[in-house]
């Protein structure tokens, strides 16, 4: 009997001693509990460099290209750059400058013959306007508002500079080529001729290997290599009559969009593998393709009935669509450096729009020279610029 009490007792001690352990006090051996079990947490698994085009800055992060362009995250080349949207207007050959604290217009400025693009220089020190049919670019100092003397450049619809800022690349639209030119004195270092109409908008991939271009006039897409300066891929739009516009890749690289006036949404393409892509409708006139600050969402322009579509990237559909309230043909434009404005040319009504983009509601409506197109809202963030109104990585 008195074996058998003291027995009782240990396992009622070794009970405890257990019940102890398990408690939830601040013991020694709960301390260890837990580190044990915060030491058996897998860490995330480590995101791999991407091997970038030669001479490309490296790509801060592999799962979001547009990293460097978070609210307000300015370049110290710019971060002294007077805040002003630059609105060239096809029609009037003038190029309409407005601050956007107090959307009035502060200056016009005289350029050549129709002026597309306000384009922002690889190093973003020189911004460019894309005078078309006046065969010329005029370079505009975006510290001092003042433009400087024309260069000549044939039939320069668009431009875009090489991820590497080794060459601009202008959009020859009429000419049927793509021209590889110097990106400071725009002399010609390559020419290549394609055989699609209309070459317009362009992006570039995640590695800055290659860009996705759209030809407006023939419905056509093309694939090139950004080192080789060479055609690669070429495929027709699976729609009658289409009409490719504005180009954009996803944050993480994956997909391409591609903006449809014709066909009234957006094209999805795997830009890897150019396969053929299929149809995502936004609204009547898709026309330009703008990603926010925080790389979640895009915003979708649909000239033919005065919409913005906003599109989900995570989600992979559109989320919301605004309506301005006087109508209105919202075209091409940019994102304010805090991400939190959207800015629009109204292209065939002579005025500008100032979206709120986490309300949709319309700030501002301002007249400006009649055919406004590709305007630029600058400074922005990012470390360099891919080119048209603002591509910034």
């Amino acid at each position: 009997m008195h074996r058998h009490l003291v027995k009782s007792a240990l396992v009622a001690g070794a009970a405890l001693a257990v019940l102890s352990a398990c408690g939830t006090g601040s013991g020694e051996r709960t301390s260890e509990v837990r580190r044990g079990t915060e030491a058996a947490v897998p860490a995330p698994p480590e995101k791999k460099p991407v091997k970038g085009l030669p001479g490309m800055p490296p790509v801060l992060d592999p799962e979001d290209v547009y990293a460097a362009d978070r609210p307000d995250k300015l370049s110290p080349v710019v971060k002294d750059f007077p805040s002003r949207v630059y609105v060239p207007n096809t029609e009037s050959d003038t190029v309409t400058v407005i601050d956007p604290k107090t959307y009035e217009v502060t200056e016009t400025i005289r350029v050549g013959r129709q002026p597309q693009h306000v384009v922002p220089s690889w190093d973003l020190k020189t911004l460019w306007v894309n005078n078309n049919r006046g065969h010329t670019l005029t370079p505009i100092d975006p510290k001092t508002g003042r433009a400087g003397k024309d260069v000549e450049v044939h039939d320069p619809y668009n431009l875009y500079f090489t991820p590497n800022g080794r060459y601009a690349v202008v959009m020859a639209s009429l000419d049927r080529e793509l021209v590889f030119r110097d990106p400071h004195t725009m002399k010609v270092k390559k020419t290549v001729p394609v055989s699609c109409y209309g070459v317009n908008h362009a992006d570039f991939s995640l590695d800055g290997r290659y860009f996705i271009v759209s030809c407006e006039f023939s419905g056509e897409l093309l694939k090139v290599d950004t080192e080789k300066m060479e055609v690669v891929g070429q495929q027709r739009l699976p729609f009658e009559g289409a009409m490719p516009q504005d180009v954009k890749v996803s944050p993480d690289g994956k997909r391409f969009y591609v903006a449809d006036m014709m066909a009234h949404g957006m094209w999805v393409l795997d830009g890897d593998r150019f396969t053929e892509p299929t149809l995502m409708p936004t609204g009547k006139g898709c026309h330009g393709l703008y990603v926010s600050r925080d790389s979640r969402e895009m915003y979708v322009t649909n000239r033919g009935e005065g919409t913005i579509s906003v599109f989900d990237f995570s989600q992979g559909k559109l989320t919301k669509k605004w309506k301005l309230p006087d109508g209105g043909s919202p075209d091409m434009g940019g994102v304010s450096a805090d991400g939190k404005v959207l800015w629009l040319s109204g292209r065939y009504d002579a005025e500008v729009y100032a979206v709120d983009t986490r309300t949709g509601i319309q700030l501002a409506r301002i007249p400006v020279g009649s055919g406004p197109h590709g305007l630029a809202v600058y400074p922005q963030p990012g470390r360099y610029s891919l080119g048209h109104t603002g591509i910034f990585r």
